[in-house]
This record gives structure tokens, sequence and C-alpha cells, in this order.
């Protein structure tokens, strides 16, 4: 399937060469919105209602800050997308897909057709903010540092308990600090902005590393 792709800088998703960015044509029956001003695009972009997809990346927001929604109903060629990423981290083969109530089986036929053949792996979820991963392991890693601030037991010895316990690759001590607390905060703050559920409030060491981050910028 041909699919045009607008860069409009800073994406998370394709921070460098692949091969989803090396098959992209000047047009297409797709379009692809990367960067940081993914929003802006999309309002400039002309004839995408005639589109079988238009897929654009997303931050920690939901689709529908782009789309608008309208009693539970809305949802059309447009859908949301971003690669797992955590912190400094290369991006993962994970591609997440948004859909909305709305949205035509078409359109995620062709995400999933694009993605897939570019070398990825999409999953489908809703319109939350955060999407899968992100709700899931994020309450984990804030109840690691609480745990480590309490006491319970020194970073080593929880990063070796949950490595042996559960058959973890890293430990979470080592793992946030190694791709960065401050990146953890970003994405618990909005999700508690978002949610206002306190499993996502900012566990404190990741409030300290994002100030810290602040001060020497």
């Amino acid at each position: 399937m041909f699919y045009q792709l607008i860069d409009t800088g800073n994406s998370r998703s394709f921070s460098a060469r692949h091969a989803l960015l090396e098959s992209a044509q000047t047009d297409g029956d797709v379009v692809i919105i990367i960067g940081e001003k993914v929003g802006h695009a999309l309002q400039t972009l002309d004839g995408s209602e005639r589109k079988t997809a238009v897929l654009i990346e997303l931050g920690a927001e939901s689709l529908g800050m782009h789309t608008g929604e309208s009693r539970g109903a809305e949802g059309s060629n447009l859908l949301g997308f971003s690669r797992f990423r955590l912190g400094t981290d290369e991006p993962t083969r994970l591609v997440e897909v948004v859909r909305q109530p709305g949205s035509p089986a078409t359109a995620l036929a062709a995400a999933k057709e694009i993605f897939e053949g570019a070398g990825l792996e999409m999953a489908v979820c809703g319109d939350f903010d955060g999407r899968i991963v992100d709700r899931l392991v994020r309450p984990y890693y804030n109840a690691a540092l609480k745990r480590l601030d309490e006491g319970l037991a020194t970073a080593d010895d929880l990063d070796m308990t949950l490595k042996l316990g559960l058959g973890y690759p890293e430990g979470p001590i080592a793992l946030l600090e190694r791709t960065g607390l401050e990146h953890h905060y970003d994405m618990t703050h909005a999700l508690f902005e978002a949610t206002g559920d306190p499993a996502y409030a900012p566990a404190r060491r990741a409030r300290v590393a994002k100030l810290r981050a602040e001060t020497k910028a």
C-alpha cells in the first residue's frame, strides 16, 4: 500500500532511520504524520477525508484531543499511534494504534498492513491517554520507587528480587535510572493529570529527577 509521510520534527516513535520512513511516497492512500507538530499538520492537510486512513503520532494525549468527541460515537479514518519507548531507550517494535468507537475496519487494516510491512508489531487499543503499556507499567514503577523510599529494601535487593521472582530482565530501579527518571515523571504526571488516579501520581524520586534536569537545562 502506498503512503505519504509528513514529518514535523522530533518524532519519538521514529527518531532514526527506519524502513517505514524509507518506503514512503509523495502521495498515497494513507497519510502518516509524525513529530511534535502533528496537530498543525493535520489542520492543514487537504483531502484527508478521501484517504483510506490518516495515522497521526500521539504523545500521552488521547486521539480525541485532535478529533473532538461527540456522544461516544466519534470515529473516522483518523487513527492515532505511538511506538512504545521507555525514556532514552530506543523505540521498541510495538506500535500501539488508537481507535475510536466509529473507526472503520478499513483504516485499521491499512495501518496493520503498513506497520507490519515495516517490521513492526501492532496492538489496537481504545482512545485512552497513555494507551496500554504505560497505563499498566507506570503504577508498578511508582510502587517500586515508593518502597525504596520507605526502606523496604535496598535498590539492589528490590531489583534482584523482581528479576529472580518474576523473570524480568532488568529491575525497575535500574531500568528507570538508566532510561531517565525525569521521563518517568513526564508520563506519570500526564496520566495523573488526565485520570486523577493516585496510582499515577509521580513518585518523589521522579519529581526530584525532573527538577534536577530542569535546573541543569
